[in-house]
């Protein structure tokens, strides 16, 4: 059966991977594409917002299923034109989609349904929210309601830099509409983790948890950004908080997301999350993104999103072992309940490669080296996130340039082997955080604690 992928990025690049080890007799497509996705999929050269092409590709081709992978063609209607035509597309309609288009949406509806988020006050005239966030006195954290390629979030530490960001966003327009109207929340303490559920609408089953880093930084500083990496899954001894400072030190390691903890999100939160959708008249179908953090009171909602997550994508399909395509079949057939994912044993760990500059002005141009010899290690995949092919050579093209993720028995040999196929990679100017997991790995002394005291 043949498969289209909708993007051009590493997420992309993931999808269309893990549709291509499932099946080898049949090519998947991917539109547009890029150099890396190449290698495993026809790609075709359409922009993911030009529907009535794409269409016509899908019914040219035969293509029985579609997957689409970012965020925007779904919250401009994406899988509501394939159904129009008859053609299958996995993902949320628009109505649907709107749990991630808009955040003020989305806190309205935790709000409704009494699902545990942040408080927060929604503004869409720059006078009152300048003076709320001055008046405010603490950290708070400034969110574009609209979408912002994952940078529309500003965690400020004082009254200033509130106002700055507010200021950016409503009057500098530095999200265009996106950042008309703001959500001003409070500022969580706790442990940040991303949990995925499969959803038909009304049956919803998790996937593994995640940890992704967003800021530019080591120790997680710096703006904000679309992400660092991440590892998966995130079950480790502690997970660091993003709105907080590292977490610290701790002689009695305890699970970031065990199994009950697991349970408790998907009782408290996913499945909350699509009963109200369906209340809502937006039956939800496909990947539900929570990201939570995990404070002293419980998993609190950070944010929904309407699709895989970017490097999530990259850290959960090496893992997933039971298919891709069965995922999005049972959630299209209404039979969500009765699939169960298959995962393989071990961690996945993703470093992201960025362009100097990036997130605010990323170079491009600069040609690409090592590639082929960072794959050739056991157990890494290198997916394009910014690449292309310019006079015969790969070159980079966009902010995040390339992730490198590798597979390990452990988190501390996965993290090995990525840090050491990203230093085969070369481009002028090439950007990483140097502790992705770092913090995640138990020092041997804590080790042999927590042994004495599981034995004990």
């Amino acid at each position: 059966m043949s498969v289209l992928v909708v993007g051009s990025g590493g997420r992309e690049h993931a999808l269309a991977w893990a549709l291509a080890q499932e099946d080898r007799t049949t090519t998947p497509f991917c539109a547009p594409g890029n150099p890396g996705i190449a290698s495993v999929a026809t790609c075709i050269p359409c922009s993911p917002l030009d529907f009535d092409t794409l269409a016509g590709e899908a019914t040219r081709r035969g293509i029985a299923l579609t997957i689409v992978g970012p965020e925007a063609p779904l919250a401009a209607g994406f899988v509501d034109a394939f159904a129009v035509r008859g053609l299958r597309a996995f993902g949320p309609t628009r109505d649907a989609a709107a749990i991630e288009s808009s955040k003020i949406f989305m806190k309205s509806l935790c709000r409704r349904y009494e699902i545990p988020t942040a408080e927060a006050r929604t503004f869409d005239d720059v006078v009152p929210a300048l003076e709320y966030v001055r008046r405010a006195g603490r950290p708070l954290v400034i969110k574009a309601d609209g979408l912002a390629a994952g940078k529309g979030v500003v965690m400020a530490r004082s009254a200033d830099e509130a106002a700055a960001a507010v200021e950016e966003m409503m009057t500098g327009r530095r999200f265009g509409d996106a950042g008309a109207r703001v959500v001003v929340e409070e500022w969580l303490e706790g442990r940040e983790v991303s949990v995925f559920g499969l959803s038909d609408g009304v049956h919803v089953v998790p996937l593994l948890p995640a940890r992704d880093y967003k800021r530019l930084l080591d120790g997680d500083r710096g703006p904000n950004t679309g992400s660092m990496g991440g590892y998966a899954p995130a079950d480790s001894w502690a997970c660091g908080a993003s709105q907080s400072a590292p977490a610290t030190m701790s002689s009695k390691p305890e699970p970031a997301v065990d199994d009950a903890m697991l349970g408790r999100i998907t009782d408290e939160i996913l499945e909350p999350a699509i009963w109200a959708m369906a209340q809502e008249g937006r039956p939800y179908r496909g990947v539900l993104f929570a990201g939570l953090m995990l404070t002293a009171a419980g998993p609190r909602v950070l944010e929904f999103n309407a699709r895989f997550g970017d490097p999530e994508a990259q850290l959960l399909m090496p893992l997933l072992a039971s298919g891709l395509r069965d995922a999005a079949e049972a959630a299209l057939a209404g039979r969500v309940d009765r699939w169960a994912p298959r995962w393989r044993p071990g961690y996945t760990l993703c470093v992201t490669l960025c362009a100097s500059g990036y997130p605010e002005r990323p170079r491009s141009g600069m040609p690409i080296d090592g590639i082929e010899a960072a794959q050739a290690l056991p157990g890494v995949l290198v997916f394009h996130a910014g690449t292309a092919m310019r006079d015969g050579r790969l070159v980079v093209s966009g902010g995040r340039v390339l992730n490198v993720v590798a597979m390990g028995q452990t988190l501390e040999d996965a993290r090995d082997r990525a840090y050491r196929a990203a230093a085969l990679i070369n481009f002028e100017g090439k950007t990483l955080r140097r502790d992705i997991g770092s913090d995640e790995i138990v020092p041997h002394d804590v080790a042999h604690d927590v042994r004495e005291v599981t034995q004990a």
